[in-house]
């Protein structure tokens, strides 16, 4: 669809002028999507969502984009939440089971005859239950990070008769923070095999669902799921969107107050006992996490996962490149040049390189294995996905840590100077 430049040229310089103005801002991201620039679009949507992860309006604009850049899981995502988030006035009446008999059995045979020939409602399927083939060994590099969880997690279970003399409970939760792409579900992943648990992935659409009260059901089915095949190791995805600031839930964030509630009472352990069920949960944006989350007892630790170190990049570049066709190359010159960037980033990086080669290949009709020179071009085509969180992390580190729960991010910044 053919937009006119100067109108978006217009709607750029009004969203600069009035950052928080969310709903200009949806209607460039969707002009940005309709001129065909669907990178800044989904990162205007992005920006909306950062801030209000229920704007309906942004995520229809972010799946549209995703979709459209290729990104089909995450564009689905986008989707999912969306539809989960429209407002609906009315549930639709539901059919009897077995219409034209009558509304009440008069006997039991009659009872027992109906659902003889009645299917059996699906067990749900919400969330990915597994069991992880790794533990922390296989996670390259990242020691502070596997040092703070053997405290809070390891070393407490392993010596259980010292637990008990100093009344160490293994009950709260952990919260693993950091930019996106450095590998907080892998942590996760490798700390269930480290607990031989169960490893219960869910994400926020497994969860939202568009009647009320599904969503509060939804999440008690999962934690009675982890309870039945403790121990497990129970891990929430994107756990900001889910359990937002309460405070900032205006207009429709109603139904999503109810939400917070109940994963509240859940992980309190009012009415079951969370006993060997180990909770996790990943974020991005912890600063939009509501503080009752965070309080003792509930998500009460928290451990930054920050873009990894050198050795860590450079075991990375060495698993996205393995069982390709490669010349022998100068990995630790690449892991140099990649300061600063993600997990995610580097597997980016790899695949710029097996495109390059896969198109030399093609041109000369022949084998062209992946060169030094492709991974260098990589490099220098790939811009870190890491630095527009850091800027925004920067200032809750710097001017909102009024708790010190960002000192550690505070001490990286100005370290790399960022």
């Amino acid at each position: 669809m053919s937009v006119d430049p100067s109108v978006i040229a217009a709607l750029e310089a009004a969203v600069a002028a009035d950052q928080g103005n969310n709903a200009l801002r949806v209607h460039l991201a969707g002009l940005l999507a309709d001129a065909g620039r669907y990178d800044d679009a989904l990162a205007s949507a992005g920006f909306v969502l950062q801030r209000q992860p229920d704007d309906v309006d942004a995520l229809l604009v972010a799946a549209r984009a995703a979709g459209a850049l290729g990104d089909h899981d995450r564009a689905n995502a986008y989707q999912r939440l969306a539809v989960a988030l429209q407002p609906v006035l009315q549930e639709p009446q539901r059919p009897l089971a077995n219409p034209g008999s009558g509304s009440v059995p008069d006997t039991a045979d009659e009872l027992l005859g109906r659902w003889h020939t009645t299917q059996a409602a699906p067990e749900p399927e919400i969330g990915a239950l597994t069991v992880p083939g790794m533990t922390l060994d296989d996670v390259g590099g990242m020691l502070d990070v596997k040092r703070r969880l053997d405290l809070s997690f390891l070393a407490p279970l392993r010596n259980p008769g010292l637990r008990a003399q100093f009344g160490k409970s293994l009950r709260g939760g952990l919260l693993l923070w950091g930019p996106p792409g450095c590998g907080k579900t892998y942590i996760a992943r490798a700390l269930a095999g480290e607990l031989r648990a169960s490893f219960y992935e869910v994400g926020l659409s497994d969860i939202l669902d568009m009647w009320v009260g599904s969503s509060e059901r939804n999440l008690s089915a999962i934690f009675d799921t982890a309870r039945r095949n403790s121990p497990c190791l129970l891990f929430f995805d994107e756990i900001d969107a889910l359990g937002h600031k309460r405070s900032q839930l205006r207009g429709g964030g109603s139904a999503m107050r109810g939400v917070v509630n109940q994963f509240l009472t859940e992980l309190d352990g009012a009415t079951n006992d969370n006993d060997d069920v180990f909770v996790l949960a990943a974020s991005n944006h912890p600063w939009d996490i509501d503080p009752a989350l965070l309080r003792p007892g509930r998500f009460d630790r928290a451990v930054l996962v920050l873009p990894p170190e050198r050795e860590a990049r450079e075991a990375i570049l060495e698993l996205h490149l393995r069982g390709k066709p490669i010349e022998p190359v100068n990995l630790d010159q690449i892991a140099a040049m990649t300061a600063g960037m993600s997990g995610a980033d580097l597997a980016l990086i790899c695949d710029h390189a097996t495109e390059r080669a896969m198109q030399a290949s093609m041109q000369a009709g022949t084998l062209r294995p992946i060169t030094q020179a492709d991974l260098l071009d990589a490099v220098a085509d790939t811009a870190t996905s890491v630095r527009s969180w850091m800027e925004t992390a920067r200032n809750y580190a710097l001017f909102g840590n009024a708790t010190g729960m960002y000192d550690e991010l505070a001490t990286y910044i100005k370290k790399h100077h960022r």
